[in-house]
């Protein structure tokens, strides 16, 4: 039986569903309910602090990266053995990846995503500023798009009773329930930089207090019952299985250490499953603070983060950066993205890293954020020349040169990325569960 679940969407980007969709998490949790909590699209920050609210993997929905033929698929594994599910949605409900053919206008959208799914949306509601106006913002939502089931709203940011009053007034005007008005608050924000919130695992105790005070205020101002009754899916495909899509595991077991800790938290959760499903023993090694790598490390996994954050720190373990150079010079298979290739860079903002790669990465004054429709352009541990990927963009930094000899993608007429003996290393993030037959390919590069 697959979990109902809820879709917390908003009209636009900072209306406050990340304040609800984690506090909501929580509070159903204190309530005693079992919650798998989810995140659409590929941010890699909010499921932290879903995460920390859970008790369980925050996972991410994302139909670009994954194929939205595996969007069911991944709902019900993530939500195995629980009974609601929480969906947090990405930008504004309809917002998602524009342009013509099959990926229109709103692929990949929260919209998208509820539609998919079959789950009803709850639409989180900026109050400031508003007051009758409300009710023309609700019905355009509610009849923009047949196949979205708007179930209820949460007003945030209520000024006062009065206001709150007028506002439930012309919501019932509308056709649609208030299920909570949160009052305006000021000790939920976390600290945010260049690329948006700090990761909970870097943000430490004070993560965990901003969850509790999310838990808390939304079960002071929500109706959870009312909550619960709503969720709802259509889903009934079987559960994805990592075993199932990497064919046959490599037998002798290779260790192959994934990085994590505080500079590394960019990482699916699938990611971590569909290695160990081909075979792999997987370790966590934190840069930060590990001075070694796993005895007998045959593979290494350097995901996405923010290293430049943490440069001096980084640099400072040399035992480390001299462990991984060795592992690169053996030919083994090391695959970094994004964080993940600026640590393998010799240089990052004045500091010396890994020096696998012939690069200085460095801070720039533009973000580059998008999806890629990318090609392979050399063979490697992970990809054959001319293989294709749906990938993600999302970083600050550059590095020079951009790509190698040998290239690791090509993209709109550019070319990006590392292939250099068993190294792939690129800023392109890509959702394993979109490829899991490159992480088969590496496990078993690895076991050779």
């Amino acid at each position: 039986m697959v979990a109902p679940g809820i879709v917390i969407a908003a009209p636009a980007s900072g209306s406050g569903k990340t304040t609800v969709a984690t506090g909501l998490i929580g509070a159903l949790r204190a309530a005693g309910h079992r919650v798998a909590p989810f995140k659409v699209g590929p941010d890699y920050v909010d499921p932290g602090y879903h995460t920390l609210a859970a008790g369980r993997p925050g996972r991410n929905l994302d139909p670009v990266l994954a194929g939205e033929h595996r969007i069911g698929p991944l709902y019900a594994h993530g939500s195995t053995g629980c009974d609601v599910a929480v969906v947090e949605g990405v930008m504004g409900l309809f917002d998602g990846r524009s342009g013509g053919g099959a990926s229109g206008p709103g692929h990949g959208s929260t919209a998208h995503v509820a539609a998919l799914l079959g789950a009803p949306v709850i639409l989180v509601v900026d109050a400031r500023g508003q007051a009758r106006s409300i009710a023309a913002l609700l019905h355009g939502f509610a009849t923009f798009d047949p196949s979205v089931r708007l179930a209820g709203v949460v007003l945030n940011r209520v000024g006062s009773a009065r206001h709150e009053e007028i506002l439930r007034d012309a919501c019932a005007d509308a056709g649609l329930t208030v299920l909570g008005a949160l009052p305006r608050h000021r000790e939920l924000a976390v600290p945010s930089r260049h690329l948006g919130l700090v990761t909970a695992v870097e943000h430490g105790t004070a993560a965990t207090c901003a969850v509790t005070a999310m838990t808390d205020l939304v079960a002071q101002h929500l109706d959870l019952a009312a909550v619960r009754a709503l969720a709802a899916t259509t889903v009934t495909t079987a559960a994805w299985n990592p075993a199932d899509v990497v064919g046959q595991a490599a037998t002798n077991r290779p260790v192959v250490a994934v990085a994590g800790g505080g500079a590394f938290t960019f990482g699916y959760a699938e990611h971590v499953e569909l290695l160990a499903a081909a075979g792999a023993q997987v370790v966590t090694v934190d840069p930060l603070h590990d001075k070694a790598l796993p005895e007998h490390t045959r593979g290494l996994v350097l995901p996405g983060g923010f290293p430049e954050e943490h440069a001096a720190a980084l640099a400072d373990n040399t035992g480390l950066l001299h462990a991984v150079r060795a592992l690169a010079e053996t030919g083994a298979p090391v695959h970094a993205e994004c964080g993940g290739l600026l640590y393998l860079a010799r240089e990052l903002e004045g500091h010396r890293l890994a020096a696998v790669l012939d690069a200085v990465g460095e801070f720039s004054p533009r973000l580059t954020l998008g999806y890629r429709e990318a090609v392979a352009l050399s063979d490697s541990a992970l990809h054959r020349a001319g293989e294709r990927v749906s990938g993600h963009e999302f970083h600050r930094t550059v590095v020079r040169p951009a790509a190698g000899a040998a290239k690791a993608w090509g993209w709109s007429g550019s070319t990006e990325g590392y292939v250099q003996a068993g190294v792939h290393a690129s800023y392109l993030h890509t959702h394993p569960a979109g490829a899991p037959k490159a992480v088969a390919r590496f496990v078993a590069a690895c076991a050779r």
